[in-house]
């Protein structure tokens, strides 16, 4: 890659203090050949690296920047917040603002738990639900994120799948085990394990609209029979919305399905940029929770006023009337036309999106699960990231990633985005 003279040295420079030179492993970009962007600043639709370089962004920061990076609305929320303070570790109104916001939206929710990631999220909803039914194993699907820990990173997808890595060494086997992974999008797989073990399965844990094998839609029936499944057997169903909350639509994926799970965890966009997640759910099963309960989890950081300032602000701008539509017909703009460039040069993939969240695989056949995820042309996918990168596109470095577009996306970055994809789809046929 040209002009990258400041990032490959920041590059070398935090290799000697960094493993692998980043904080989270699919930023280095080892899956594509190329050495990672090293980012300076960002306004709306684009981000600029530490050479100069403009790029159109559809990473989004890995899906938070909704309305864009540095939205008027979130910045001014964020300085009043820090002409105020920092952190107290102390209750605020604004949690209670937010946790107002957040449980109005998602009709599955009586109280919520604010927290720091999704990892967070996930582990403490599984915690939640073990303790709820008295029960140690869960189901989760192979090629779904629900974040690192231990009892969650079993077949997992993002950058595990990326690198290729099955599952991590470090998670002791008596953890593992307790991990039931399935196909996702495979009902009748969910109706066997159940049948045979449904009083010994706490939860039921899934992405209802998958972006961590990249996107992938549930097919008909899949989220509804999993619903009636748990009913049936008392298995907890935990909607992992970390990624598709707020971002498929306003109240999410359980919106859009009509599916009101028992616990649900959301991240990302409810903290507009900052650091933040969050698990909710049934009154009955949230008192559970400490110091209602005798279930324990706790955050020095939890609920702090920048996140609450800044998800309290992105999720008014998402109230307003038409952002959801305009967003999907920008979308929907977008990737009907990489779908039809990549016809036009004979290249093979599988697009897909709902609402502003999207993504294409290399791949001659549909995706429906992980298995088929992992049949993509990742050559290809290499040289579509190198040659987007080259013409000012920046795309997440993994073919198992879901890609995001924002409210400040404009038509024209749209169409320069189809004619880059066009030129490297063409240049593919020459390799």
């Amino acid at each position: 890659m040209s002009n990258m003279q400041n990032s490959i040295a920041l590059n070398e420079r935090a290799k000697q203090l960094l493993p692998g030179g980043v904080n989270s492993p699919v930023r280095a970009c080892r899956s594509v050949d190329s050495t990672p962007v090293f980012i300076e600043k960002a306004s709306g639709a684009y981000i600029y690296d530490v050479d100069g370089k403009k790029y159109v962004d559809y990473v989004g920061s890995w899906g938070p920047m909704i309305l864009g990076h540095r939205p008027l609305e979130v910045v001014s929320a964020l300085v009043s917040v820090l002409n105020e303070g920092i952190s107290y570790g102390a209750p605020i109104e604004e949690e209670i603002e937010l946790a107002d916001c957040i449980v109005s939206a998602f009709p599955s929710m009586d109280m919520v738990r604010m927290v720091n990631s999704g990892t967070e999220a996930t582990m403490s909803a599984v915690r939640l639900a073990r303790a709820y039914t008295g029960r140690d194993k869960i189901i989760k699907f192979d090629g779904c994120y629900h974040g690192h820990a231990d009892t969650l990173l079993v077949a997992a997808g993002s950058g595990v799948a990326t690198l290729g890595i099955p599952g991590s060494p470090g998670i002791p086997e008596s953890i593992a085990n307790h991990t039931l992974s399935l196909p996702y999008n495979d009902l009748d797989s969910v109706k066997d394990i159940l049948n045979k073990q449904g009083d010994m399965i706490a939860c039921i844990i899934v992405e209802p609209v998958a972006g961590n094998m990249g996107f992938i839609r549930p097919q008909p029936g899949f989220l509804e029979g999993l619903r009636e499944l748990t009913h049936k057997h008392g298995n907890l169903l935990i909607f992992d919305e970390v990624m598709s909350g707020y971002r498929v639509a306003y109240g999410g994926a359980q919106i859009l399905y009509n599916i009101l799970p028992d616990l649900t965890c959301l991240g990302k966009i409810i903290g507009g940029g900052m650091p933040v997640g969050a698990y909710g759910g049934r009154k009955d099963i949230m008192i559970r929770i400490a110091p209602e309960g005798p279930v324990y989890q706790a955050g020095t950081l939890s609920g702090n006023p920048l996140a609450m300032a800044a998800g309290l602000a992105t999720l008014k701008v998402l109230q307003q009337s038409n952002f959801y539509e305009n967003l999907a017909s920008k979308t929907d703009l977008l990737v009907s036309g990489l779908e039809n460039s990549a016809k036009e040069a004979g290249i093979p993939i599988q697009t897909d999106h709902i609402g502003s969240m999207m993504g294409l695989f290399f791949n001659d056949a549909p995706v429906y699960n992980f298995d088929d995820a992992k049949k993509s042309n990742l050559n290809h996918f290499k040289t579509y990231y190198q040659g987007m990168r080259e013409r000012g596109i920046y795309i997440a470095p993994s073919q198992f990633e879901a890609g995001f577009v924002s409210s400040t996306h404009s038509e024209s970055d749209i169409l320069n985005t189809i004619n880059a994809a066009s030129q490297v789809f063409h240049e593919m046929i020459l390799e």
